[in-house]
């Protein structure tokens, strides 16, 4: 059921342009930094890692409101429940499904900026290690997310409001694990499984308040 219910995500994410706007976003961001920083190359190969990060980290925030909403508006979440799947089992595949399809392609954006900042190969290394641990709970962040705000009005901005905090662990180890070394990697790792062991269950308990 599991594996269903996440290929149905991610088949949902590339037919929708769930996929390509995230993606655009994410090089948008990366695009106009140097603009803003100016044409210094030693500076941008410094600060680039992070900005990566934080594009990710705001890339992220993109498909939070089709996660969710469109499944309970559509009654598929009822139907789900009636047939006894638990709330928790469905926001796990829609997590699962979620970084299919938001994942890999961030990590595809990433090498792209890290060309345009001039990043050097080892901190490449280091920049795609750590998000390959830190968007799965990026993933599983936004699948809340959405499930916390679905059905309100201006679930666009709250969702900003409630994401970002959370996520700010993440932004911090991440960016640290380019210049911290094994540890900053390890405190990436630890914050990363608590948000994917914990999101399931908070986005199962707001999908099931949805429904009453």
């Amino acid at each position: 059921m599991i594996a269903r219910l996440a290929w149905r995500e991610v088949r949902r994410a590339w037919t929708s342009g769930g996929v390509l706007l995230p993606v655009a976003f994410f090089l948008l961001v990366a695009i106009l930094f140097p603009f803003a920083v100016g044409p210094d190359a030693k500076l941008l190969a410094r600060i680039g890692g992070g900005v990566v990060w934080a594009a990710a980290l705001l890339a992220a925030l993109m498909p939070v409101e089709r996660l969710v909403a469109p499944d309970m508006e559509a009654g598929v979440l009822d139907q789900l429940a009636v047939r006894g799947v638990p709330d928790a089992t469905v926001a796990l595949a829609k997590i699962v499904g979620h970084w299919l399809g938001f994942g890999p392609p961030i990590l595809l954006a990433a090498l792209l900026a890290a060309a345009l900042f001039g990043i050097d190969a080892a901190a490449l290394g280091r920049v795609m290690l750590g998000l390959l641990i830190g968007t799965p709970a990026l993933a599983a962040l936004a699948v809340a997310t959405s499930a916390l705000v679905a059905g309100l009005r201006g679930a666009g901005a709250l969702a900003g409001l409630v994401m970002l905090p959370l996520a700010v662990p993440l932004l911090i180890f991440g960016a640290g694990a380019i210049e911290g070394g094994a540890g900053s990697f390890k405190l990436l790792g630890a914050v990363s499984l608590l948000l994917l062991a914990g999101a399931p269950f908070v986005a199962g308990a707001a999908m099931r308040f949805g429904r009453e």
